[in-house]
Formats: C-alpha cells, structure tokens, sequence
C-alpha cells in the first residue's frame, strides 16, 4: 500500500517515465478527469454568487473581514484576471489528484461534506487515509509549504480550514499537496496536532477549532468591527507605507483604510495608505479608472489649503 511520504516522488516518477501501473484503471481516471475539467469550466462560466455566510473555508481568515462579510458590506468586485487565477487553481488542482490516482496512491472522501459547530464545507480528499487539502501557489507562497511554515504565516486561514475538517471527521493529522504554478514543483505539508515533539505542537493547539467557530459567531454579532487586522508597513526606502500581504488581497480594505491610493506596478498593484514620494507609475481609483495627472494636482491643491 502507498504512503503519503512518497507522494511526491511517485508523481515526479510518474511524469518521467509513463509507466502506470496494472492495477490502476488509466482511461476510468482519464476519463474522470476529462469530465471534471468540462464541469470546473461550466461552474467558472457562472456567475458567482458567494453570499455572505460563515463557512468552513473562510472560518480561518481574519475577524475584522468576517465581521464585514457576514455584516453585507460590499466589497471589491473580482477583476476578470482574478476569475482567471482561480479558474486555473482549479484546473491545477484537479490535474493533480488525477496525476496522484495515476500513480498509484489511494484518494477517497472527495468533497466529502463536514459540519463543526453548524459551520459546514467540503473537504478536498483524504490521500492514503490522510486528510489533504490540494493547492496551488505562487513561488513566493510554496515556500511556506515546503519549509513548514504556514502556521507561522497563513493569513488565507489555510491551517483553520483544515482544521475544521479534520475535527468534523475524527481526524488529527492533516495536510496539503501543493504545487508551485509557475515552476510546476510539487510538496507536501503535514501536520500532527497529537505530535509534542513537533515545533508547530503549540500553535497547532493553541485554540480548537470550536472555540474559534464560537469566538466568531460571538464576534460577528457585535454593532462595530474588531480592530484592524494589521498595520501598514514600509514601502521600501521611499518613506511611503502600504498594505500587507493578507491586507491587500482582502475585498473589504477600502472599509478600513478610506485614503488608501492603488498603484500599478509591473509586480501588481500595491496599496499606499501614506505617500510622501509620488510613484512614477499609473495610478488607479477604487473602480480601477486611471487618475489623471490634473486631478492629483486637484487633490494636491486641496490639501495644501486645507
């Protein structure tokens, strides 16, 4: 029987040498997977409609946006680019579990359905008995997952997503199988809640996932939001200071920082909430429309009179 150790191994050996084994059901797979794909496409084609309700897959992220979420702010509309990233995180991550079938390790529990404390949601699948959650990442973000140190870093609230489905499920070890998407580099993450030796023992334990589904629901029911979920920080050497990371990809940020200006670098848009240096690059409004040179004079007048 597979071991999810060797995961990565059998699916590098896989694409290297095209060698399936006789006990795997090639075309049942590839077939799945075709009709997979054709269905991932249908759902993206859709238009989205999220609502505003706790699920197990956002119970991770940080209070002041789940206040906002379940209080109906409204927040930034997804960008075509965006609708195009999670359609290809998709596709990704449905190759991957063919390519993990391929190579001979089991994969159950597929969208298995769980509930913890009414907060419900779909696990991804348990890979050889263990509970796996399937991602794709930018270069910069598979380091986290490939040196252990999501927990220390996880402000999409991966490590409270997984947690959820394992305690709806009896489980304590869990896990992801992450693939860089621009170098095609695959890992796997696991975590043991039961470890003590483990460095991550700690913070793995440091709030059961009940506690933190009943602090949000306490949370969420309070008339004004929780502080904010992080301070700016510099921009380089330039003396202008913008958002982080977990700051900026959220859909609420302009609820939090009302002068907050969006610039279009090469690298992606960065959020400056203080601009003591003018970047030499396009600046866009809050409806992504280009900011014209005479109405930052406008501004800068107005300010001056003030």
């Amino acid at each position: 029987m597979k071991k999810i150790k060797d995961l990565v191994a059998d699916v590098y050996q896989l694409m290297d040498t095209k060698e399936v084994s006789e006990y795997v059901d090639q075309e049942a797979i590839i077939n799945t997977f075709g009709e997979n794909m054709k269905n991932i496409l249908r759902q993206n084609l859709k238009e989205y409609r999220g609502g505003n309700n706790l699920r197990m897959s956002n119970i991770g992220k940080k209070d002041r946006q789940l206040w906002y979420l379940t209080k109906g702010y409204e927040g930034e509309p997804l960008t075509a680019s965006t609708r195009i990233k999670f359609l290809y995180g998709y596709l990704i991550e449905e190759m991957l579990l063919s390519l993990v079938k391929l190579s001979g390790h089991k994969v159950t529990h597929e969208q298995a359905r769980v509930s913890v404390e009414g907060i419900s949601g779909s696990m991804d699948c348990k890979i050889d008995g263990v509970l796996v959650d399937v991602k794709s990442a930018s270069t910069f973000s598979f380091k986290k997952f490939k040196d252990g140190s999501l927990i220390d870093n996880d402000p999409f609230g991966y490590v409270d997503q997984i947690k959820g489905y394992a305690e709806a499920d009896g489980d304590t070890k869990f896990g992801w199988l992450v693939m860089d998407k621009t170098l095609g580099n695959l890992t796997v993450l696991q975590y043991d809640m039961n470890d003590n030796d483990s460095e991550h023992h700690e913070k793995l334990n440091n709030e059961t996932i009940r506690e933190r589904i009943v602090s949000v629901k306490e949370m969420i029911k309070q008339e004004e939001p929780p502080e904010k979920c992080y301070e700016p920080i510099p921009d380089g050497k330039s003396g202008n200071m913008k958002l982080p990371t977990g700051c900026s990809y959220c859909s609420y940020k302009k609820h939090c920082w009302k002068n907050m200006r969006t610039f279009i670098y090469s690298t992606g848009p960065r959020y400056l909430v203080e601009v003591v240096k003018e970047p030499k690059v396009i600046e866009v409004d809050n409806d992504g429309r280009v900011v014209s040179q005479e109405i930052k004079e406008f501004f800068t007048m107005e300010d001056n009179n003030d």
